[in-house]
């Protein structure tokens, strides 16, 4: 062999072996995280984080992956919040109230009428987020806001009164509807149409949104006017995978979640006038309270939902209640 080919072999091995390490150097930078879904996939409060989903993994080889095992079916909605602490999983689209065991002050907010862009900028989230931080978890995008909660019943009520009425709740609901005299049974989405098939309940709070996805409008007659609280329904992280992203990591993500809290507003607005429209040609029938009775609905949502808080959380819920409560 002649130097000159001896020269070039040498070279060409020489490159294989720096193309080796220069792949195994972008491999160890992309990193594969695992999501679940705190609702059934494809359905209306999954879908922005699927999109979410969508993005990171077409804008985001060679930085971050995520694999997505689905919803409900993969982990139950209210183990999630502990399989994130346990680092089963690396993040999930959940709410605060399917966190509540492990962060209840998080369910302030669903109790305030600032957006998340205000909640930021005036120190609210960095605060909350080291509640979440100290249990396991990290706040880190919201994927639903801009819709209101109501509640659906087939019993007519004429004044803020619940007596007598068995409905469905999630823990932001239990205060009020308790105070307002229903009695109050806590189970997942996915149990609420054959609860009212059966009559185990007779009516649920929910977003204005979504009823229709898992065909709770077969069995639901009225909807109550006003609407109360503001839709909450974020993405949260296992605080241990939050912490050991690389900075390039962290900011491609938080580019995506930005992106995707500019556009909820417009969504939901969209969404929310489609909706009514479906609820009212499905037969739904609003009842709205009058302004005397609404003016007594809306004060005992928020102020037995602020006293819950500041019960469960003697120490922060005061701070939370003095900057986030409605004026």
């Amino acid at each position: 062999m002649t130097p000159i080919t001896i020269r070039r072999s040498t070279l060409r091995a020489a490159l294989a072996v720096g193309l080796a390490f220069a792949a195994v150097g972008t491999q160890a930078q992309e990193i594969t995280l695992r999501a679940v879904n705190g609702f059934q996939e494809g359905t209306y409060f999954a879908r922005n984080f699927e999109r979410f989903v969508q993005r990171v993994n077409a804008e985001g080889k060679g930085v971050v992956q995520i694999n997505y095992l689905g919803g409900p079916k993969a982990i139950p909605t209210f183990e999630q919040a502990n399989a994130l602490r346990s680092g089963v999983v690396d993040l999930a689209n959940s709410t605060a109230a399917y966190t509540a065991s492990l962060v209840p002050e998080g369910l302030a907010l669903n109790y305030t009428d600032k957006k998340m862009a205000d909640l930021r900028k005036d120190g609210t989230m960095e605060f909350l987020n080291s509640l979440y931080l100290e249990k396991g978890l990290y706040y880190f995008a919201k994927t639903g806001e801009g819709i209101q909660y109501h509640i659906f019943t087939n019993k007519p009520i004429d004044k803020a009164d619940l007596t007598g009425q068995k409905i469905r709740i999630a823990p932001i609901f239990r205060d009020f509807f308790t105070k307002l005299g229903a009695s109050v049974v806590q189970m997942p989405p996915g149990e609420v149409y054959t609860a009212l098939e059966r009559g185990v309940v007779d009516g649920y709070g929910w977003p204005l949104l979504g009823i229709f996805d898992n065909g709770w409008h077969e069995k639901t007659k009225y909807r109550i006017d006003p609407g109360f609280y503001s839709l909450e329904l974020g993405i949260v992280f296992s605080a241990a995978t939050w912490k050991k992203l690389t900075p390039a990591q962290r900011t491609f993500l938080e580019k995506q979640g930005a992106m995707l809290e500019a556009e909820l507003n417009e969504i939901s607005a969209k969404d929310a006038a489609a909706d009514m429209k479906k609820q009212q040609d499905a037969g739904i029938q609003v009842i709205k309270l009058d302004a005397a009775q609404s003016k007594a609905y809306l004060a005992a949502a928020y102020g037995s939902a602020w006293d819950g808080l500041v019960k469960t959380s003697p120490v922060h819920g005061p701070k939370l209640r003095a900057t986030m409560e409605p004026k």
